[in-house]
């Protein structure tokens, strides 16, 4: 379950995150940013999918700011880079934090460096501008990869 809805690991990305009354923004901002077909595709991926609450939590106006025409590119570059092009499931992202002495870093499909790290069992997503997302859901399959419910925006570096 996540937003309240039940997430169904025969149905893509996008099949499941509409559902999600948590994930409202996320989903208008991947109509917006013209990411559905992407997300629908055959992946596999790995999204860090921030709640409304990590939306709303940016500076005031930054949401309705980017959700303009103009500002596509710029969302498209936020978006991408919750978006890693592998199936990483919590044990998998454990695992590579463990070989790599505490911190691994990925690059994501927006060509962000992120860090993750497990504390005790809690992944922690560290973005290139020092903002410390929580992974408050882990896990959850889709058919084309994996989403992993986050409480902040990740951003690129500006």
């Amino acid at each position: 379950m996540v937003g309240g809805a039940a997430m169904y690991a025969d149905k893509n990305i996008i099949e499941n995150a509409v559902n999600s009354a948590d994930h409202t923004t996320l989903v208008a901002a991947v109509k917006a940013a013209g990411l559905v077909d992407t997300l629908s595709g055959p992946g596999p991926f790995t999204v860090l999918a921030p709640t409304n609450e990590a939306f709303a939590a940016l500076p005031a106006g930054t949401v309705d700011n980017l959700l303009k025409p103009e500002n596509k590119d710029m969302l498209t570059k936020i978006l991408t880079c919750h978006v890693i092009a592998a199936k990483a499931l919590s044990t998998d992202i454990a695992s590579m934090v463990k070989a790599d002495g505490g911190k691994h870093v990925v690059d994501t499909v927006g060509g962000c460096k992120l860090t993750l790290e497990d504390n005790g069992g809690k992944i922690t997503v560290t973005d290139e501008n020092g903002t410390v997302a929580n992974v408050t859901i882990a896990d959850v399959n889709q058919s084309n990869g994996v989403i992993h419910v986050i409480d902040k925006v990740l951003t690129p570096k500006m």
